[in-house]
């Protein structure tokens, strides 16, 4: 039986996202150990279910977004950006803490969290590709710019901010890498970096001197991860350390799954610092497969950008991939020390619902530019 009759699309992907999703469920089973103790009396199959639940209803939302045609995707985020903000801060005011930040939604009824700014994410890097596309002719100078796409990136940005900086940080970064693929002039995307560069020194000299005058009460947790990561000290920077030594006793080869000594110590070891129990089990080896699999996915839609006649649907395949590559790059270098602590999860590993299903989604609309590259029909027609 051919199942690529069934997928359509960029076949590499698919095994990708085959491949990652069966490591995935193999190493949150072992991760989790210490977890399922704490909170469900030692039953690691309760979290193996879940886990592998939401990687399969991902997979099924993946199939069904790839079966569309990627231009409708235009008109959902312009909805979908118009819906962003009254969710983020609704976020903001009401939704579920963890720790000192309010990320969650919760579901009514079914005892689920929903997180605001995994929607946010797709939404605003599909209305940004959009926008280039439409407005192609009048993004020459830098008010127009301003007024098509800084504002309602900033927007959404300062919206998600107080809760969770680097995501911020991230999807503005990603927001301007694919204004460069987008044929912004770079002039004036050095500009806009210049002024970032202004704004973010000053942001740091708050966080550094006044954290306390930080809305949202994050700014304390922010002073603190930057002293502790240029500190060394290993007693305030524990889940670093804890990840480095589960690094350093996998060696090349690893010590088998399931083997883990680091999760019953590491905070968030199914989640957060997952890549470290990766290498602890599987070695160094497969860290470095695992890093070249994301490599691949980011050549994929580099392709994808390269073939295509399509503006809209080359800008998405790889806005969206390259947010994914470079999440999954951030998350490698919180784990290795390399970064402070972020609390970015591990795109199609990390344990999390909301996370695996919007990461699906989102190689799903890529999926579906890919198999749309031979059509010849009107791509702005059906974006209006």
């Amino acid at each position: 039986m051919n199942i690529f009759k069934y997928l359509k699309g960029d076949k590499v992907m698919w095994v990708i996202m085959l491949l990652l999703s069966l490591l995935s469920i193999l190493v949150v089973y072992s991760a989790v150990v210490t977890l399922a103790h704490k909170y469900q009396q030692g039953n690691s199959q309760y979290y193996l279910i879940k886990h592998s639940v939401f990687i399969l209803c991902g997979f099924i939302a993946a199939y069904f977004v790839h079966k569309f045609r990627y231009t409708m995707f235009s008109k959902v985020s312009l909805i979908g950006f118009y819906l962003c903000i009254p969710l983020l801060l609704f976020t903001l005011a009401k939704g579920v803490s963890a720790g000192e930040a309010s990320r969650w939604i919760e579901i009514p009824g079914l005892k689920l969290t929903f997180q605001s700014s995994d929607l946010a994410k797709l939404m605003l890097i599909i209305y940004v590709a959009r926008i280039l596309t439409i407005k192609a002719d009048k993004l020459s100078d830098l008010k127009n710019v301003f007024k098509y796409l800084l504002l309602p990136i900033g927007i959404v940005c300062v919206l998600i901010l107080p809760a969770n900086f680097s995501t911020a940080a991230i999807l503005f970064f990603n927001c301007l890498v694919l204004m460069f693929f987008g044929g912004v002039n770079f002039k004036i995307i050095l500009k806009i970096i210049g002024i970032c560069i202004v704004f973010a020194a000053l942001f740091f000299c708050i966080v550094w001197f006044a954290p306390s005058a930080i809305p949202g009460g994050r700014g304390p947790t922010w002073h603190a991860r930057i002293e502790n990561f240029f500190s060394g000290d290993t007693k305030s920077n524990y889940q670093s350390e804890q990840a480095k030594i589960a690094i350093a006793t996998g060696g090349i080869i690893g010590k088998g799954p399931g083997n883990s000594t680091a999760r019953a110590f590491l905070p968030q070891a199914s989640s957060d610092f997952i890549y470290a129990i990766i290498i602890e089990e599987y070695g160094l080896v497969s860290g470095f497969m695992l890093l070249f699999l994301y490599m691949i996915l980011l050549y994929r839609s580099i392709r994808i950008f390269r073939d295509s006649q399509k503006p809209f649907g080359s800008l998405i395949a790889v806005g969206l991939t390259f947010s994914l590559v470079f999440q999954a790059l951030v998350n490698m270098a919180v784990a290795v020390n390399l970064f402070p602590v972020t609390g970015q999860p591990l795109p199609m590993l990390s344990m999390g619902g909301t996370s695996i299903i919007f990461t699906m989604i989102t190689l799903g609309i890529v999926l579906s530019v890919s198999k749309g590259i031979e059509d010849k029909s009107d791509e702005k027609t059906e974006m209006a």
